[in-house]
Formats: structure tokens, C-alpha cells, sequence
């Protein structure tokens, strides 16, 4: 492979080559960076480039390799992080103009973990303001957009991540997730991901000055979004570093006991009324025949209420947002963000004083009805989006634009409320952009969930590889 493409490997084999000598992490790295140069103008992915440092930092890992071989899985891998974590000397504006100059004292224990594990961070991404758009753009660093297309959404919030890792530009992409984060972004590009569950990762930023609502708290996670499933799975095995900053991680090993014979997989085409798009519909049918060929029993099911749960959640959560950010969000946050957050507030009214308390205490009958579905079927395959995508400003077009995405993008909010692990893989391909479908999995088996995503890449291919040969 010639020095110029090497940017298209995946982190596995990047990993594998410098490892074994065949690479070096100033190979790897300058490679990524060649691309984000040439690649970034256009898609304005990474706003904050950090290419001097970062080839600064594969030298010295190369001199610890002559010396010691590799630090870590991760040695020489090139990575980038998203603008809201923090990241020492760098700003966490969070898609925030009035933010701009807030500098990280201190790493976040994710971007601690995927350094001590040897990657490179090349590039901070952009995120929308606040976080709190299923699209990525904002006054300060402006509209990142999808490598497929100009007219569609790169997903948000992580849409800087998932621009970024599907055009080149690092193998590793650093997002979260607290409604769908990860996984919007993921579906929009192409790229596969998993949600973990509820004390899976450490979140925590040394540059807050307040600590979060306790819903975002047990909602939002820490994850990559990468161009292959065998990358999340190895950036994972990394991420899940305990960290004492969390009170709400918990150390667990990343891969669970066996499962006992062919592992159930309920598949659930549920849409409560709404109309399902037919490449849906075929990316379902897709993923189940390519889950029961690699020896899953798959069949229908039905579920508890997602759309009843996912709504309740995002009440609930809304609710917690009036009282804790709101004045901050009035305060910071552009004309257009705070005539969106309006429109949300009217499709999913906040909850408040006795209703919110609640809304908190009914978490755990849904946590419950779920949990035991998932005792006797581990994993369930849902749609993620009922459309195979939206529009790049599509949730700004009034109250019905806000609709598409905030009303409809319940099996997303259901499985943040309820702090399960949900992966999310491409499985079509329509009219020239991806369709994803997201798989459901028990606590702390992230492992399993991927190994199913990873019987539907092998049946529908990786995506990026159609995106590169375009160019």
C-alpha cells in the first residue's frame, strides 16, 4: 500500500502494522493528517487541528517503540476527540460561541484512556450548540457535512466525529450520547457504533463548575464512532478504563460469559402509526437474514412500549434541561437554537415539580420490562430512524421539521432513558447513502452486540469503502 492511502486502513490493521514494525506511528499518523488537510476544507469536520502536536507525539511513541515496543493496542493510532470533552489546553466550547475561550485544565478520563492505550488525537470535531441537535452546525465554527452528500445531515451531535472518521480522517472518532449522539451520526454516514449502557465508560470534564442533572448524568455515555465494527470493538476494550471521577462507572470486563446455544434475536418492525420508509423496512430484512446465516434464531417480537418510553424520556429529560440550563441556553444559544428548543418543548412538554419526580420513579418499570425481555431474547433488532435520513437543516423547518427528527426518533431516546447498550450498523444502501439499523443488548454485553453487527457488515459490506472509491 502506498504512504498516500494509508489513511484508509482501519485501526485494527493500523494497530497490527505498527506493532509488528511494518509502520510506523509517524507513517500512521501523518497519513491521517495528509487527509484531513486535504479533506477537511470541504467537509469542516475537525475544527480544531492539532497536527503539530499530534506528529510530536507519534515521534515519541516511536522512540518508546525502538526502545519497548508498543505502549499500548492503541500505539500510533490516529484519533480524533469531539469539542465537548475536555482535553488539557485545549477549549470545550461545545458548539458555543460564549464558550469559546473555556480551556480544559485537564483530560477527560476517555481521551486519558485512549492516550494510555498509545492514539494519537489529531483534531477536535465539531458538535451543534449545547449538543442538543440531531444535526451538526453552529454560529461558532459553522455546518460540518455529510461525505455522502451536501443535502444530507451528517447526524448530530457527534456529526464532526462521524464526518471525520468516514472521510479519512483518523480511524478512530471520539462521540457521545445522550439521545442519540453516536448513533445519528453513525446512521447519517454510514459508520457503526455502540451506545454503551450505563456505567460502561467514564464521563467527567475537570472544566465543569457544576455537576449535571441526574438524568443526563445516567443517560449520556462516552463511545467512538469508526468505520468498522472490529475498531469500535478494539477502541472499546481501551475506553472502558475505570476511571474513580464517575460515581457511576463500574469496572467491568469487557467481554461477558458465553451465552448457551444459538443466541436469540427478537426483530421488531413496530412503528406506532408513523410510516416506515421501504429501505427501513429492507435494512431490517437485510440484518435478520444476515444474522440468521451466521447462526442467530431470529424472530419477531413484540416489545415493550418504545414509543410511549421514549417519549417519557424525553419529557423527563426536557424537564431537567428547563430547570438546570435553560437560562444558560437563553443566555448563549443562538436566535434559530432557541426557536428550535421551543418546538421541542411544545412536541415533548417538559416535566416539572411533582411530575418530573415521576417521570424519574417510572424509569424503573420500563428498566424492568426490558430487562426481563432481554433475560430470555439478549438481543433485539429495531429500526433506529423510520427514514433512511433527513435533511441537513431539516429539524430548524418549524415545528414540523423539529417533528422529523424529535417525535420520530424514539427507539434512539428509549435506550438512553433506560441506560441500555444499543449498537448501530449500516445495513442498505439507497439512492446513494446508507441505512442503519440499531441492535438492543443486554447490560455490559456490548460484546455480543457487536458481534452481531458484525455478522450484518459481513453480509452488507463496510460502507466506507464505497464512499473511497468515489474519491
Amino acid at each position: 500500500m502506498a504512504d498516500s492511502d494509508i489513511w484508509k486502513l482501519s485501526a485494527c490493521d493500523q494497530a497490527e502494522r505498527i506493532a509488528a514494525g511494518d509502520m510506523s506511528a509517524r507513517e500512521a499518523v501523518g497519513a491521517s493528517i495528509d487527509r484531513m488537510q486535504d479533506r477537511n476544507p470541504a467537509m469542516n469536520a475537525v475544527v480544531d487541528d492539532l497536527s503539530e502536536q499530534a506528529l510530536a507525539q507519534a515521534a515519541k511513541l516511536d522512540g518508546r517503540f525502538a526502545k519497548s515496543g508498543p505502549v499500548g493496542p492503541l500505539h500510533g493510532v490516529p484519533v480524533t476527540i469531539k469539542e465537548n470533552i475536555d482535553q488539557e489546553g485545549r477549549a470545550t466550547p461545545n458548539g458555543v460561541a460564549g464558550f469559546k475561550d473555556l480551556i480544559g485544565p485537564a483530560d477527560s478520563p476517555f481521551v486519558t484512556n485512549l492516550k494510555n492505550a498509545g492514539a494519537v488525537v489529531i483534531g477536535r470535531t465539531n458538535t451543534p450548540e449545547f449538543s442538543f441537535r440531531g444535526t451538526t452546525d453552529n454560529p461558532l465554527h459553522g455546518r460540518t457535512f455529510n461525505p455522502w452528500n451536501d443535502w444530507a445531515s451528517a447526524g448530530g451531535s457527534s456529526g464532526g466525529a462521524s464526518s471525520a472518521v468516514m472521510s479519512g480522517m483518523g480511524a478512530i472518532a471520539h462521540g457521545n450520547d445522550i439521545g442519540g449522539s453516536l448513533r445519528f451520526p453513525a446512521t447519517c454516514t454510514g459508520a457503526a457504533t455502540v451506545k454503551p449502557g450505563l456505567g460502561r465508560t467514564p464521563a467527567y470534564n475537570p472544566s465543569q463548575v457544576a455537576e449535571r442533572g441526574i438524568l443526563a448524568q445516567i443517560s449520556s455515555v462516552q463511545g467512538v464512532i469508526c468505520r468498522e465494527v472490529r475498531d469500535v470493538r478494539l477502541a472499546m476494550k481501551s475506553a472502558i478504563g475505570y476511571s474513580p471521577t464517575d460515581p457511576w462507572q463500574v469496572p467491568m470486563p469487557w467481554e461477558g460469559p458465553q451465552v448457551e446455544g444459538p443466541i436469540k434475536v427478537g426483530i421488531t418492525r413496530e412503528t406506532y402509526g408513523f410510516d416506515m420508509d421501504p429501505a427501513v423496512d429492507q435494512a431490517l430484512t437485510n440484518a435478520a437474514e444476515a444474522l440468521k446465516d451466521a447462526g442467530y434464531l431470529v424472530e419477531e417480537i413484540k416489545t415493550p412500549d418504545v414509543f410511549e418510553i421514549g417519549t417519557e424520556g424525553t419529557r423527563t429529560l426536557f424537564g431537567e434541561t428547563k430547570a438546570m440550563m435553560l437560562a444558560v441556553m437563553r443566555e448563549h444559544g443562538s436566535p434559530e437554537f432557541n426557536t428550535y428548543f421551543d418546538h421541542c418543548f411544545d412536541i415533548a412538554p417538559p416535566y416539572e415539580g411533582d411530575a418530573l419526580l415521576t417521570a424519574y420513579a417510572k424509569r424503573a418499570m420500563y428498566v424492568r420490562q426490558w430487562l426481563g425481555l432481554l433475560a430470555e431474547t439478549p438481543l433485539v433488532l429495531t429500526p433506529f430512524l423510520l427514514s433512511p435520513t433527513y435533511a441537513h437543516a431539516r429539524d430548524y423547518e418549524g415545528r414540523e421539521g423539529a417533528e422529523e427528527i424529535m417525535l420520530k426518533g424514539f427507539y434512539s431516546f428509549a435506550m438512553n432513558f433506560m441506560g441500555l447498550p444499543a449498537g448501530n450498523v449500516p445495513a442498505n444502501y439507497n439512492d446513494g447513502l446508507p441505512v442503519g439499523v440499531q441492535i438492543v443488548g443486554r447490560r455490559f454485553r456490548e460484546d455480543l452486540i457487536l458481534d452481531a453487527c458484525e455478522a450484518v457488515e459481513a453480509r452488507v459490506g463496510v460502507m466506507a469503502e464505497r464512499l473511497f472509491e468515489r474519491g
